[in-house]
């Protein structure tokens, strides 16, 4: 009740600086992405506060979405999204071995990436639901002789279940002898991971640009980031056939308020080190942004 009244008494407080989500240009985003793939989930990646755009607030923008699954980086992002996203969570990142226990594992899956993390969540059983990460030739981490960790660790594995195979593309936005290498060794890896008797439902391999460009049939998800909050994965734009720049809507504005006009007179300069001098006179409008709000 004490603090009811708090909430009460408090002054009003408006900042001068704001940041809007456009829902509906979120779920375009996402709509649009879907509709390239057809029968391919889309895992929207929210990782690094949902690139900036709040990890809460775009969690439940996507219920209303057809998203299975949202991916994550780490355990603080996941216990955001466990609250505000009504589906799986897929995390992402290595985290310490002892944060697995803390998980709930109901509406979680995990990426794991060497033996010593299959261990650890082998000892909750079935209810570990794992995507095996293969290095495909991104060379930063990943399983890279699948065949051989299949073998050693085996009586693991048959602990958890298996639901999926992931890697990572080091160039997918263009075209490039290693993206087709990497394509071809990914498909490899499914192959010796069926073998050995695992099928995972979840099979992928790219990001928001690999969503336009790998052509290979046995992918089940694709992992957009970029592209679903509304800017092209392509630099050079001729390397995909679609005018994504046209297309994707940008889901975020950033709205400030000018606080002081200054009239500058030629050869003056304005702010620190002297790091700006014009060469006639001019009106410099400012605004409240500076190290707080990243510039």
């Amino acid at each position: 009740m004490i603090n009811f009244f708090r909430k009460l008494m408090k002054p009003k407080y408006e900042t001068l600086n704001k940041i809007e989500l456009d829902a509906k240009k979120i779920i375009f985003n996402y709509n649009f992405l879907q509709s390239q793939q057809g029968s391919a989930a889309i895992f929207p990646v929210l990782k690094s506060n949902a690139y900036g755009h709040g990890l809460k607030e775009v969690c439940q923008i996507l219920n209303y979405s057809s998203a299975p699954m949202v991916i994550v980086d780490s355990f603080p992002e996941a216990q955001i999204a466990w609250k505000y996203f009504k589906r799986k969570v897929l995390i992402l990142g290595e985290m310490p071995l002892k944060v697995y226990s803390y998980c709930n594992f109901k509406r979680s899956e995990f990426i794991v990436y060497n033996a010593e993390t299959l261990k650890r969540l082998s000892r909750y059983g079935k209810k570990s639901q794992i995507h095996l990460f293969v290095n495909s030739g991104m060379n930063r981490e990943g399983i890279k002789n699948l065949e051989e960790f299949l073998l050693i660790n085996k009586k693991y594995l048959d602990r958890v279940e298996v639901v999926g195979l992931c890697s990572h593309l080091a160039s997918a936005e263009e075209k490039s002898i290693l993206n087709e290498a990497q394509e071809q060794e990914f498909a490899h890896c499914l192959e010796v991971l069926r073998s050995a008797g695992y099928f995972p439902r979840w099979i992928h391999l790219g990001n928001s640009a690999g969503l336009f460009t790998l052509t290979n049939k046995i992918l089940t998800a694709y992992r957009p980031g970029l592209a679903l909050y509304g800017y092209s994965p392509f630099s050079n734009p001729q390397n995909s056939e679609l005018d994504l720049d046209a297309i994707l809507q940008p889901g975020l504005k950033v709205i400030s308020q000018v606080v002081s006009v200054q009239k500058i007179l030629p050869g003056e300069t304005v702010s620190y080190n002297e790091s700006y001098q014009v060469d006639k006179e001019t009106n410099i409008a400012i605004i409240p942004f500076g190290y707080f709000e990243g510039l």
